[in-house]
């Protein structure tokens, strides 16, 4: 029987397959990562909440740098995949704003601090999960670039130096909104993507 000082039932425990302890750890990283940042994060913190030891964190990943690279490669793998999928709703849709919005929300609901891990400014310059990160932040900013100069061609409007002007406004609101809703906890990601439908609906009744 374990006491209240012993380790977590589930966690710090022989015969967990690889893959479950894996996962076990990504979470706590994730936290971790996107509350303090690379610098500021901890490993022997990573392995408290998980319940196991520094070394079985390094025989896993081989680095901080690496279980970092681990998070930032599924949170952003993650997040394109979603807004991918919010984009090919197509030109029929009417609110690819709202649709992209509510997949961000949803692909954070049980992880929101994740977001800090991709945008994290704190990532050693030019190391592995810095890399990465850039990786996936440009196929994201990418996607934000043609979603809005989409957006303006439908007006009439091809003009490059206003898609992108948009495409900043754009990527600033979203993280705008996504910190909003971290400073917020009790607000799901049902009622965020209400919330922009209100909002977005203001902006365009207004305009």
């Amino acid at each position: 029987m374990s006491t209240a000082t012993g380790p977590r039932r589930g966690a710090g425990t022989k015969g967990v397959p690889r893959a479950q302890r894996e996962e076990q750890i990504v979470a706590a990283a994730m936290e971790e990562f996107g509350r303090h940042g690379h610098a500021g994060a901890s490993m022997a913190e990573i392995a408290r909440s998980v319940g196991v030891t520094k070394p079985m964190l390094y025989s896993y990943f081989g680095s901080k740098d690496g279980l970092a690279t681990a998070c930032v490669d599924r949170i952003g793998g993650s997040l394109v995949e979603a807004v991918t999928t919010a984009m090919a709703l197509g030109p029929d849709d009417d609110r690819p704003a709202h649709a992209v919005l509510t997949a961000v929300f949803e692909t954070l609901r049980a992880r929101r601090r994740a977001w800090f891990v991709l945008y994290d400014r704190t990532l050693p310059p030019d190391s592995q999960p810095w890399h990465a990160a850039r990786r996936h932040r440009g196929t994201i900013d990418r996607l934000a670039a043609s979603g809005t100069a989409a957006l303006l061609h439908g007006h009439g409007n091809d003009d490059a130096l206003d898609a992108d002007a948009l495409k900043h406004v754009w990527t600033g609101a979203v993280s705008a909104l996504v910190g909003w809703w971290v400073s917020h906890p009790d607000e799901s990601a049902q009622d965020m993507s209400a919330r922009c439908a209100r909002l977005l609906s203001a902006v365009r009744n207004g305009s």
